[in-house]
């Protein structure tokens, strides 16, 4: 028996490179996870279609290729990297002032 695919635990995922993963959610068979248990207790027939888009089971199917978003250049590129220093140079400042917090109590239990 291989999955059910009309049971509701059933779930099939596609990635980017190409690669399928169709396995049962609640992993009843964890050393089978390609095939569901005979008689699983948990099978529970899928309700309602919710727009679900079905594959070709008899091989993986190829990816579509995202498309070139439009207008970037490299003025985009400046722009991230400055927004990179930006948030690189908050957490530094962020960090020297948890520091300055650290040493000041350490200075007060010194004190006392």
């Amino acid at each position: 028996m291989g999955m059910r695919t009309e049971c509701r635990h059933y779930e099939s995922r596609t990635y980017g490179q190409g690669e399928t993963v169709r396995k049962c959610r609640l992993d009843l068979a964890p050393e089978a996870p390609w095939r569901c248990p005979e008689n699983c207790p948990m099978f529970e027939k899928r309700r309602f279609d919710a727009a679900w888009q079905y594959g070709s089971l008899s091989g993986a199917m190829a990816p579509t290729p995202a498309p070139e978003p439009a207008g970037l250049d490299d003025s985009a590129a400046a722009l991230l990297d400055e927004a990179e220093n930006i948030v690189n140079a908050a957490g530094a400042e962020a960090l020297a002032e948890i520091e300055r917090k650290a040493a000041r109590k350490r200075f007060r239990r010194k004190r006392k």
